[in-house]
């Protein structure tokens, strides 16, 4: 039997991708810098309020940095911090556990 005590440190990663939109908008800067409206667009349902919100506590968190260019149009463009790029592992092995699902449930149809 495992010792559960083992698992308490999971409570930190799940603070950090707690919620569908954070994991969504991680996956989103995985691939590189995004602006906002380029999150809105592959985010879509997404409020403006909520991904502002879910962008600012990441932000808070150190795992996305947040750089403002005061050009007319004014634009904003969010990348992963050292911090956030250290959670790829955890998104590459919720992607190998997918795909295997899928797999199996392949194999049993």
């Amino acid at each position: 039997m495992t010792d559960i005590s083992c698992f308490q440190p999971i409570g930190r990663t799940v603070e950090i991708l707690e919620g569908k939109w954070t994991i969504l908008i991680l996956r989103d800067l995985f691939s590189g810098i995004k602006r906002f409206g380029e999150f809105r667009r592959s985010l879509a349902p997404i409020s403006p309020k909520t991904l502002t919100d879910r962008l600012r506590l990441l932000e808070e968190q150190g795992i996305v940095t947040r750089t403002v260019y005061s050009e007319v149009p004014l634009h904003v463009e969010y990348k992963l911090t050292e911090r956030g790029q250290r959670l790829r592992p955890i998104f590459e092995a919720m992607t190998t556990w997918a795909l295997a699902e899928d797999a199996i449930s392949q194999s049993e149809q």
